[in-house]
C-alpha cells in the first residue's frame, strides 16, 4: 500500500546515528552533508525548475562557520548526511538559486513525496529542540546530545534525557451506508468538511478514542471500526492514525465548540471534491478510498 504524504523510509536514520563517532564530522569535511534550516516552521524549497526541497552545503553564506552542536542529524538521503537547524531571527537569511522559505502545508503539493517527508521530518525536529531547551523535571537548561537527536539536562543529579516523540491522534471516517459524516471548523475556507479527529488521551486505546471523539464532537455512536493508514503530521509532530467505522446512531448533535457544523453527506454529494480536504492529507484518502472501493 503507498504511504501517505509526509511517510515512508526515504531517510536512512540508523546509517549515520549507528555509525562511528567520527562519520559525521568526516561527512561535513567530505563535502557530503548538506543543512535544512527552518525559520519559523518554513521549510526551504526551490520552485524552478522543478519543485525540490533546497539542501544547503554547509559553507553557504550566512550558514558557514555554524556551530555544529546546533545541528540536528536526520540521516542519509541519497547519500548525503542531512542536517537540520532553527534559524531565530526576525527575518529569514538569504538563499541562493531562487529558494525560499515556505510553509510546508503549501509546498507539499508541489514537492515529490520523498523530498515532503524530508522537509516534514525536519520540521518536526526542529519543534522538538525547541521545546525542549528546558528540563520538564527540574526546570535545568538542557543541551543536544547524540548529533542533536537527545536533549540532556544540566542539572546536577537529575540529568534527565528527552527523546523526540510524537503525539497520536485518531481520524475517522464515520459512515451509515452510503453516506459519511464530516465536519467542519470555522477557521477553515467555506465549505470545507473533513472526517473526525482527535488526540488519544492517557489510558485509551486507539478503539475508545475513535469512540469519545465521535461522540464527543458529534454525537453519533461509533460501532465496528477497521485501521486504515498511518500519517506522519508535523503541525508540529503528530501522529494520525486513520480509521473507519460504522455509525450506530445517526442523529448529528454538535458536542463542543470545536466544530461549526457536523452533517451527513451522501456518496453523490462528494463525488465533485469541491468540499474535500486537500488531498495531502489522510482525511482526503479516507473519504476517497470510500468513495472509490
Amino acid at each position: 500500500m503507498r504511504p501517505n504524504v509526509f511517510a515512508g523510509p526515504h531517510v536512512d536514520r540508523l546509517k549515520l546515528a549507528n555509525a562511528d563517532a567520527g562519520a559525521v564530522a568526516r561527512a561535513i569535511a567530505g563535502g557530503t552533508a548538506r543543512l535544512i534550516p527552518v525559520w519559523k516552521s518554513r521549510c526551504p524549497v526551490v520552485r524552478q525548475p522543478s519543485p525540490s526541497a533546497y539542501l544547503l552545503p554547509f559553507d553557504s553564506g550566512p550558514f558557514a562557520g555554524i556551530d555544529h552542536d546546533e545541528l540536528v542529524l536526520l540521516g542519509d538521503y541519497r547519500g548525503l548526511a542531512v542536517f537540520t537547524l532553527e534559524v531565530e531571527a526576525a527575518s529569514p537569511p538569504p538563499l541562493e538559486d531562487g529558494a525560499e522559505f515556505a510553509d510546508l502545508r503549501l509546498a507539499a503539493a508541489l514537492l515529490s513525496h520523498e523530498d515532503a517527508g524530508l522537509v516534514a521530518y525536519a520540521r518536526a525536529m526542529i519543534s522538538f529542540r525547541h521545546r525542549h531547551r528546558f528540563c520538564g523535571s527540574c526546570g535545568a537548561h538542557t543541551v543536544p546530545r547524540r548529533n542533536g537527536r537527545v536533549m540532556v539536562c544540566t542539572g546536577p543529579g537529575c540529568e534527565t534525557e528527552f527523546f523526540p516523540r510524537v503525539d497520536p491522534a485518531v481520524i475517522v471516517l464515520v459512515t451509515d451506508g452510503d453516506r459519511a459524516l464530516l465536519g467542519r471548523q470555522a477557521s477553515w475556507p467555506a465549505g470545507r468538511y473533513s472526517t473526525i479527529a482527535g488526540f488519544v488521551e492517557p489510558g485509551e486505546s486507539l478503539e475508545d478514542a475513535v469512540r469519545r471523539e465521535v461522540l464527543e464532537e458529534t454525537g453519533i455512536e461509533a460501532g465496528a471500526m477497521t485501521y486504515q493508514s498511518s500519517q506522519p503530521w508535523p503541525f508540529p509532530r503528530s501522529l494520525m492514525l486513520g480509521f473507519r467505522a460504522e455509525a450506530r446512531t445517526t442523529e448529528v448533535r454538535i458536542g463542543d465548540a470545536e466544530l461549526e457544523d457536523v452533517r451527513w453527506f451522501h456518496r453523490n454529494d462528494l463525488g465533485s471534491g469541491t468540499m474535500m480536504p486537500f488531498p495531502q492529507s489522510i482525511a482526503y484518502r479516507l473519504i476517497h478510498e470510500w468513495l472509490n472501493p
